[in-house]
């Protein structure tokens, strides 16, 4: 994929890149719209070879219109086609209502929606496309209801019908597709949040849009990849020491609680920190490193004697294991003023949802929950609009902030970015804590916050997905680790 491919929209970007693209650069919708049916029926013979019967289900506007062409390629290949019209197809306008004629005139036949499905070795989504923005009702909610009980897979085209395209929900409800073709621009809402239980497998296809195009609508979000991880991580030099890669400072681990900040401490040194210190409760520090003997450990009975640590570290991590105590509040209070970039994690945020302050020195990692805390709200209202708590908690505390979950978000001054990897097995104990050390490693070896922050989650979440290979349900915090090398160095 190239940078522009790269890029996450708006529903009103990409109307707005689609605008462009046919007022001022004289590409025709249908020319456009064919592109896409062309596309779509392209994955669905990659992914099904063997299949050669097709249901497709449209609606009224230009989604519907995708769908006509799709339906018409597969009558021309030779499949056995049942379209289903939810739309009045005398009111098709413009390229859909072209889309309608050709199909028509290659021998198609649109049927109205009677509240059954046919039986077909695939069924296509063509319903409702970007612009939805309210529940879905009528006879629209009956056909998806159906989708999301049939056997057969579901093609969704450009989004999920019912998925809202820029927050991820589902307006009521939603098909769960198999495969979503995406076009133009990828859309915000089919990457964080409710969407991965409803895009299933993600194309995109930027149907030969000029770069001109999206060089008119500007945007500041992204999608990271493994190019992320070329942007900031070049090779090492041959002559490299440990003294070049930075020493990170895990801080944590209150009594009973010592496995968060050892885990960190292992990721960071994972991650790739030269060096990495745990500070952390007398109670367990003696035996802390028995199994990860390159942990340098360190016992801090009071917060005071933390401040030693602090001149000769590069990048600190807070939070794991902390508590809430006056130990633990004593630990935060000098590590918000050190001059080291820092990362901020669990107990920390908790701790920090209490006082509040404005830096822009560290990274925050919140998952939802410590998220509500940090704005004072729901944590459904964080899940409803991921992106735009993502942005306003970035706004309040400053710095870079990492909304963990499914399709977790990092945002910092310069808008957001999107993580595509990771999976269902990483919702277990320990994987934040894994995050905390990663990040503080990368930060650690002299990557700035956004940086740190990017490559942190990317990194984070393929070695999740590498570990997961053998399954997802069981996996551990520590299976992740060991998978962490692997993931950070392409």
């Amino acid at each position: 994929m190239t940078a522009i491919e790269h890029r996450v929209h708006t529903a009103a970007q990409v109307r707005q890149l689609d605008q462009v693209a046919i007022q001022e650069y004289g590409i025709p919708a249908y020319t456009l719209m064919s592109q896409a049916g062309q596309a779509v029926f392209g994955h669905i013979r990659a992914a099904w070879p063997d299949a050669r019967s097709l249901c497709v289900l449209c609606g009224g506007g230009n989604n519907g219109g995708d769908g006509y062409v799709i339906a018409r390629l597969a009558l021309q290949a030779g499949w056995r086609v049942t379209l289903l019209a939810l739309g009045d197809v005398l009111r098709l306008q413009d390229a859909s209502r072209q889309a309608f004629g050709d199909f028509m005139a290659a021998g198609g036949q649109a049927l109205p929606f009677d509240g059954q499905l046919p039986e077909a070795e695939v069924m296509v989504d063509a319903l409702l496309g970007t612009g939805l923005d309210r529940a879905v009702e009528g006879a629209y909610a009956a056909a998806i209801n159906l989708l999301n009980q049939q056997a057969a897979p579901v093609v969704a085209v450009d989004i999920p019908s019912g998925l809202h395209t820029d927050t991820g929900q589902p307006c009521g409800c939603a098909v769960e597709a198999d495969l979503t073709v995406t076009f133009i621009g990828l859309k915000a809402g089919l990457l964080t949040g409710r969407a991965r239980d409803h895009c299933g497998e993600l194309h995109f296809a930027r149907l030969e849009v000029p770069d001109e195009v999206y060089a008119r609508v500007p945007a500041d979000m992204q999608v990271l990849g493994s190019h992320t991880l070329a942007g900031w991580l070049p090779p090492r030099r041959r002559s490299t020491h440990k003294g070049d890669c930075g020493h990170a400072l895990l801080v944590g681990g209150a009594p009973g609680m010592s496995g968060a900040v050892r885990l960190a401490g292992e990721a960071a040194l994972r991650a790739g920190s030269g060096l990495a210190s745990v500070a952390t409760h007398p109670e367990h520090a003696p035996v802390l490193n028995l199994l990860r003997p390159e942990l340098m450990v360190n016992a801090i009975e009071s917060p005071v004697h933390l401040r030693p640590l602090l001149q000769r570290i590069d990048a600190i991590g807070i939070g794991p294991g902390m508590g809430q105590t006056a130990w633990s509040r004593g630990l935060l209070t000098i590590v918000q003023t050190a001059e080291q970039p820092k990362v901020l994690d669990a107990d920390a945020l908790n701790l920090l949802a209490q006082t509040r302050s404005h830096r822009d020195d560290w990274i925050l990692t919140p998952h939802p929950g410590e998220a509500a805390r940090l704005l004072a709200c729901e944590t459904a209202a964080i899940e409803q609009d991921r992106v735009a708590a993502a942005r306003r908690l970035q706004h309040e505390y400053g710095g870079v902030v990492v909304l963990k979950g499914a399709g977790a978000l990092v945002a910092s001054a310069e808008g957001v970015a999107f993580c595509p990897a990771g999976n269902p097995g990483m919702a277990s104990g320990g994987m934040g804590d894994a995050l905390t050390g990663v990040i503080t490693g990368l930060l650690a070896q002299g990557l700035a916050l956004r940086a740190a922050a990017e490559v942190g989650v990317w990194a984070h979440a393929r070695a999740g997905d590498l570990a997961a290979m053998g399954g997802e349900r069981g996996l551990l915090a520590s299976d992740l680790l060991a998978h962490l090398r692997e993931a950070i160095n392409l």
